[in-house]
């Protein structure tokens, strides 16, 4: 068996490697930490907004009914102008 000699400095050089890449792990490992951490926190805010969304859906399910009641409420304020100008006239109060 032969045994490979290495000089000072190629085992410098080959530590050195070894090291970078042990610092290289470990930078790709926290990049992926952190991108599994933001993609969670991403799909928790995607729940919210599709809940939100599904919550406006719900409360202007009804928004049909808002031309008939401005109708009705127009006719009602119509109404109690003719009351308030019939008791304005019968009281004195408004001149035609």
């Amino acid at each position: 068996m032969s045994h490979l000699a290495l000089t000072t400095t190629q085992r410098g050089l080959w530590w050195g490697a070894v090291a970078g890449g042990f610092v290289v792990v470990l930078a790709v490992a926290a990049l992926l930490t952190l991108l599994i951490y933001l993609v969670k926190i991403i799909d928790r805010r995607v729940i919210e907004i599709r809940e939100t969304l599904k919550a406006a859906a719900d409360n202007t399910a009804n928004t049909a009914l808002i031309g008939p009641t401005a109708d009705r409420v127009e006719a009602v304020l119509a109404e109690g102008l003719q009351h308030h100008l019939f008791l304005g006239r019968v009281l004195g109060k408004v001149k035609s």
